[in-house]
């Protein structure tokens, strides 16, 4: 009787596990499994969510997310960077950037051939210029940019010279990235990562789209420094941002 009870326990749980998983992954936007992805950036899920004033980005693959990192190359220029990103219609005014400047993305990188987040030690080791290749969040601004590939895209270059407005964790880097050093949190599938926003209502019309990409630091600083070279996924299938907040 207590190996059929232990027998029966063990498999309710089994039959629960598929259910939680599906329940995760309600509302959003749905993808198909790819088989020509690889499975670690593979987008089957992608939502955001509230929760009082913090904001919930999930993305789900059908690997284990975050199983794969770029291989370090030894220097900085044409060294790779990959990436989970959510792009968003939120106006980049509203994380610290000037106005109407671009897509606004929450991006989840690594990249192990340099450190874009110096106020943050993400290894503990004291040095807070050798976490690169540990996962790290950033917000990004993205503009279609020729120089990166035909109907590619490139993260914001600053002119040399100019001095637009900044958020206060910007790296110092001449483009337009934010290091807020909100740490993402990966569970078997799932990529997830908590903001909170000062004005949670401005995500009640947002929509969004979830992207896996691979990216290039260039030769030179403007031409431009960083550049989308790699697109894995993209969970809508044409970056058409159908994803509504709490939907």
């Amino acid at each position: 009787m207590r190996k059929f009870n232990l027998l029966s326990s063990c498999l309710a749980v089994a039959l629960s596990l598929p259910a939680l998983s599906h329940n995760q992954h309600k509302g959003g936007i749905k993808a198909p499994v790819n088989d020509t992805t690889l499975a670690p950036f593979d987008i089957i899920h992608a939502k955001i969510t509230t929760k009082g004033n913090v904001a919930k980005f999930h993305m789900a693959v059908s690997g284990e997310a975050g199983a794969h990192k770029p291989t370090a190359s030894g220097k900085l220029a044409g060294s790779e960077v990959f990436s989970y990103v959510w792009p968003t219609s939120i106006d980049s005014y509203e994380v610290g950037f000037e106005r109407n400047a671009g897509i606004l993305a929450l991006a989840v990188t690594a990249h192990p051939d340099f450190d874009d987040t110096p106020l943050f030690d993400e290894n503990g080791d004291g040095n807070t210029g050798n976490d690169g290749n540990i996962w790290h969040s950033h917000w990004v601004v993205l503009t279609p940019n020729e120089q990166c590939g035909k109907d590619a895209l490139g993260v914001v270059d600053i002119p040399k010279g100019n001095k637009p407005r900044l958020p206060k964790t910007w790296p110092g880097l001449p483009i337009l990235l934010d290091s807020p050093g909100w740490s993402p949190t990966f569970n078997d599938d799932v990529v997830e990562v908590q903001i909170p926003f000062e004005n949670i209502g401005l995500l009640e019309d947002t929509q969004f789209d979830g992207v896996t990409a691979g990216l290039r630091v260039n030769q030179s600083v403007h031409a431009p420094l960083l550049c989308v070279v790699n697109v894995m996924d993209i969970a809508s299938g044409d970056l058409s941002l159908p994803g509504k907040v709490n939907k």
